[in-house]
């Protein structure tokens, strides 16, 4: 995973390079300053739309989980997780299963050149790692779970006290505002570099089983997120597009469910996270405005 991310942050950053140096030399032509032919560049035009379908890679900062519930009250400091991506099969073209690995679908629309609201939907898997000790602060009125604490610490290895996921998945439903600025046109292909901010909503389905309790299973609002985006987009043909994006965020999560019970059983978290995805798509309406 962190090859993944120092790839991304290093192509960010040459691809950041890029612009500066193309900024510089646009800048030197249009006061005369260099005499060169002037370089056309491909824009979004207004009302120009694209579809974009993806498969993510995430990462989530250590975080406090505190439940509450009748006969207990407490919180995990410090609980490390990690994503749970599918091994590579047919499933992330297969029609019937696309849903099925982490995945982003995305749709935007440039209300003004190369300006777009984007709205789509970030499907990460959120897994508690199971082999930690974490600290435990707060009290459990049943004997049987009490005990599992020792020196103010429980080990969660034993999937009997605990197991915690959103796994079906974490779901950022996000609407974005993202701007684009041309960095290379050439015939039938153009680069474009996008970045921009969003905020959403979590609407989990969370995979909890506390206790011993029946597993908790089912979709729920939960909370709400937000982030800031950078992505690279390659155009071909003017249609079709393949694109590499990094996200950063914060995930406010106050009310996860963790039984079957509605009240008063619940969790509570908040965690930074980050994100690498890249996919396909089509863009539509476009007409060129060199």
């Amino acid at each position: 995973m962190k090859k993944i991310l120092n790839a991304f942050f290093v192509t960010i950053i040459g691809l950041n390079l890029i612009v500066g140096q193309k900024i510089k030399k646009d800048s030197l032509i249009e006061s005369g300053s260099v005499d060169l032919l002037p370089i056309n560049k491909s824009t979004f035009t207004k009302g120009t739309m694209f579809g974009f379908w993806g498969w993510n890679r995430a990462g989530f900062s250590d975080s406090d989980i505190r439940f509450k519930g009748n006969g207990y009250g407490f919180t995990l400091q410090n609980v490390k997780a990690h994503d749970r991506p599918s091994e590579l099969t047919w499933d992330y073209i297969n029609p019937g299963q696309i849903s099925k690995p982490q995945f982003n679908f995305r749709f935007g629309y440039f209300f003004k050149d190369d300006l777009a609201l984007v709205v789509g939907t970030d499907h990460m898997k959120y897994v508690m790692d199971q082999d930690q000790t974490a600290k435990f602060n707060g009290n459990i009125s049943d004997p049987t779970y009490a005990a599992m604490v020792q020196n103010g610490q429980v080990d969660l290895s034993s999937a009997e006290f605990l197991t915690f996921e959103h796994t079906d998945g974490l779901n950022y439903v996000n609407a974005g505002i993202e701007k684009y600025k041309n960095i290379l046109s050439r015939k039938n292909f153009d680069i474009h570099w996008a970045y921009g901010a969003g905020a959403g909503v979590l609407f989990p389905k969370s995979n909890v089983k506390l206790f011993g309790n029946e597993r908790s299973d089912r979709f729920h609002v939960a909370g709400f997120g937000l982030d800031a985006r950078a992505n690279i987009n390659l155009v071909f043909w003017n249609h079709w597009m393949a694109r590499i994006e990094g996200k950063f965020g914060y995930i406010n999560m106050p009310d996860i469910k963790t039984t079957l019970n509605n009240k008063p059983d619940k969790a509570s978290q908040d965690f930074v996270f980050y994100q690498v995805n890249f996919g396909i798509g089509y863009v539509f309406n476009r007409k060129l405005k060199n």
